[in-house]
């Protein structure tokens, strides 16, 4: 398919504005903002209505071991075998067939993320950088988000951890949410990431006060005042 069928296509499909922001963001410039979040390795998860899933085995990831991804994420077979070689913490959870359906990293050191983003994540003493967590769509919507979590924390929690650091993509709501839901605070800083034609990248922190994640909370219910006859 030509490039100009494809974009012919996704006007059809999403108008031509949505279609002419795409194209400026991805072959111009973009703009994403990293909102850094932290949590305590011991505070128990808030409750949850989350799916419960089908019993999985939790192993940790080595270079070898790193060729279960192939089936739900064949593209990130070398890339799981690297992170490995580096000497981070990779944890994957396998169904009976022994595939992976879920994966989640934690770094106990400065971890430069040239995967994906371009850039450095600095991590002080006590604390851990997670990066990476994914699931199988077949999973999406069960407590599996939670327990690939507090599976890792209590890993990086026996390496002598206390505290777990990450950022979220500020336009990425349902990952926000999830971070709101597993008892994540913000700590006001934000990491920008800005690229030019696809090529040049720039990295700069910035830093705000009160919270940018008020608007995506549940409004607590009040209690309910008993009606008189």
């Amino acid at each position: 398919m030509s490039a100009l069928h494809k974009f012919s296509q996704h006007i059809k499909q999403k108008g031509l504005r949505a279609t002419l922001k795409k194209t400026w963001k991805h072959y111009v410039y973009s703009h994403q903002e990293l909102l850094w979040m932290e949590r305590d390795l011991v505070s128990p998860i808030p409750p949850h209505r989350l799916k419960p899933y089908p019993p999985l085995q939790v192993v940790a990831i080595t270079p070898e071991n790193a060729v279960a991804f192939t089936r739900y994420f064949g593209d990130r077979v070398e890339t799981m075998a690297e992170l490995a070689r580096e000497g981070h913490t990779g944890h994957m959870h396998l169904d009976e067939k022994g595939d992976a359906v879920a994966f989640i990293w934690g770094a106990a050191r400065h971890y430069h993320d040239r995967h994906y983003y371009g850039c450095w994540f600095p991590v002080k003493e006590g604390e851990f950088f997670e990066f990476g967590g994914e699931l199988s769509r077949g999973y999406w919507g069960t407590s599996l988000s939670m327990d690939l979590q507090t599976d890792l924390w209590k890993a990086m929690l026996a390496q002598g951890c206390n505290k777990v650091v990450d950022v979220c993509e500020w336009h990425n709501v349902p990952a926000l949410k999830l971070h709101i839901r597993t008892g994540y605070e913000e700590q006001g800083r934000i990491m920008n990431v800005y690229e030019w034609f696809g090529r040049w990248r720039f990295f700069r922190e910035t830093r705000y006060t009160g919270s940018r994640l008020d608007a995506l909370r549940k409004p607590e219910r009040s209690p309910a005042t008993p009606s008189v006859a």
